[in-house]
C-alpha cells in the first residue's frame, strides 16, 4: 500500500515460498477481476465444494483447464452441473510463468517448460476461511502460484509434515503474489481469516478472490 511507514518488500517465508507484495498493478487487477466474473457464470461456474465427509467449504470455487474436486481432477464438473470445465487461457498460463520469474528471479528447474494448465478461483466472503491443506493432487512439482484480489486475508503457511506448527501467518492484500515450490511445494497452508472491507475501493469487489495456478502433469482420458 502506497504511503506506508514501512513499505512491504519481497520476503522468503520459507525455502521455496516467496511473498511478492503489490505484484499486480491496479489495471491488471481489474483485468483479472473482469475475467473471474466471466468464469464464474454457468455452465461450469462458481460452485459450493462438498467434502467426502458431507461438509462444505465456505469459499466457493470455479476451475479452469481441469476441474478439481476432493480429491482429484476431471474434465467435467463431476460434483456440480456436469458441464465441461472452461479452458485455461494462454494469457493466464503465461501470467503463471511470469509470476514464478518474479518470485524466484528465474524459473526453477522443476518448472521446466510445462505450461500452467490448471486454475482454481476461490471466492471468500467475510465469513469464509480455508482449513490447512496441501496441494497434492498434481503430478508435477512445478511451483504453485497464488494471486490475491479484493479483501486482505491472513494466509497461514506451514510445513510439509503436519497441519500444526511451525507455521507463519502472512497478510495478503489485493495484488499480492505468493509462490511456493521446491521444498515448500507440499507444505500445508490455509486462510484462517478474511478482513472484510479492506479491498481497494476502485476495484469494485466485495470479498476476496484467490486465483491459484498449477501445473497438473496429468494425463486424463477425454470426457
Amino acid at each position: 500500500m502506497n504511503g506506508e511507514l514501512f513499505p512491504r518488500e519481497r520476503t522468503e517465508i520459507a525455502p521455496g515460498a516467496v511473498h511478492v507484495p503489490d505484484w499486480l498493478a491496479p489495471e491488471r487487477q481489474r483485468t483479472l477481476l473482469a475475467a473471474c466474473r466471466v468464469w464464474a457464470r454457468p455452465p461450469a461456474g462458481l460452485r459450493t465444494v462438498r467434502t467426502p465427509g458431507g461438509g462444505t467449504m465456505t469459499a466457493r470455487q470455479v476451475c479452469l483447464g481441469l476441474h478439481w474436486y476432493p480429491y482429484g481432477y476431471a474434465r467435467t464438473v463431476v460434483d456440480g452441473d456436469g458441464a465441461p470445465v472452461k479452458p485455461m487461457p494462454a494469457w493466464l498460463a503465461e501470467l503463471g510463468r511470469e509470476a514464478v520469474g518474479a518470485a524466484y528471479g528465474t524459473a526453477p528447474p522443476a518448472a521446466g517448460e510445462a505450461p500452467y494448465d490448471i486454475a482454481l478461483v476461490n471466492f471468500y466472503d467475510g465469513d469464509s476461511h480455508m482449513g490447512m491443506h496441501r496441494d497434492a493432487d498434481e503430478r508435477s512439482a512445478a511451483p504453485v502460484v497464488s494471486l490475491s484480489l479484493g479483501d486482505a486475508c491472513v494466509f497461514r503457511f506451514g510445513n510439509a509434515a503436519s497441519r500444526g506448527r511451525p507455521y507463519r501467518d502472512v497478510l495478503l492484500r489485493s495484488g499480492d503474489l505468493f509462490v511456493f515450490g521446491g521444498p515448500a511445494r507440499l507444505a500445508y497452508h490455509g486462510v484462517p481469516k478474511v478482513h472484510p472491507g479492506t479491498a481497494p475501493p476502485e476495484l469494485g469487489l466485495t470479498g476476496r478472490l484467490n486465483i491459484t495456478l498449477r501445473v497438473g502433469g496429468l494425463d486424463l482420458p477425454p470426457g
